[in-house]
C-alpha cells in the first residue's frame, strides 16, 4: 500500500489515557501495533504518510494529523456525545467476556465474543461516518483506531 495513505506513526495523549484492567491495556497495545502494520487513512486534501496524536480536550476527541517530519497538517475535532453509549456498553460487555473467559463454557463466551465484536464494528462505522469528509479510512483501520478512542474516552 502507497505510504500517502499510511499512519506511520501514532501515539496517544498519556494526560487523557485512562489505566484500565491489564486485558483492556493488553488489546490498546496490539491495537496500536496492528494499526502502524496495516492501515489505510487519508487526510483530505493531505498526502501522507502520517503521524497521529489522539488526545481528549475539553470533552472533545482530537486527532492530530502530522506529516512525517512533524509539522501539523489539521486538527479533528468531534464531538464525545455519540461515541458515550457505544463505549460504555462496550465496556460492560468486555468486563462480561474477561469474567466469563475464566469461568463460563465455550458457547457463552462465544455469545459474548459476538456481542462485543458487534458493539465494536458499531463504534468503528460511527468513527468512519463522523470523519466523513475529514479522513478517509477503512473498517480495519477504524476497527483499530476505536479501540484506542476507548482507552482514551473511558476517562473523558
Amino acid at each position: 500500500m502507497s505510504t500517502e495513505r499510511r499512519i506511520v506513526d501514532v501515539a496517544l495523549d498519556e494526560e487523557s489515557v485512562a489505566r484500565r484492567s491489564p486485558e483492556v491495556e493488553h488489546e490498546r497495545a496490539v491495537a496500536m501495533f496492528d494499526l502502524l502494520e496495516e492501515n489505510d487513512f487519508a487526510l483530505v486534501g493531505a498526502s501522507g504518510p502520517y503521524r497521529l496524536r489522539i488526545g481528549v480536550f475539553e470533552q472533545r476527541l482530537v486527532f492530530d494529523v502530522r506529516d512525517n517530519d512533524d509539522n501539523k497538517l489539521r486538527d479533528i475535532i468531534l464531538s464525545l456525545t455519540p461515541f458515550r453509549k457505544v463505549v460504555k456498553d462496550y465496556f460492560l460487555i468486555c468486563e462480561s467476556y474477561y469474567a466469563a473467559i475464566k469461568k463460563l463454557g465455550p458457547s457463552q463466551i462465544e455469545a459474548l465474543d459476538m456481542g462485543r465484536r458487534g458493539l465494536h464494528n458499531e463504534g468503528s462505522e460511527l468513527l468512519i461516518e463522523r470523519l466523513a469528509g475529514k479522513i478517509e479510512l477503512d473498517l480495519g483501520t477504524a476497527r483499530r483506531l476505536f479501540t484506542l478512542i476507548c482507552a482514551l474516552h473511558v476517562k473523558a
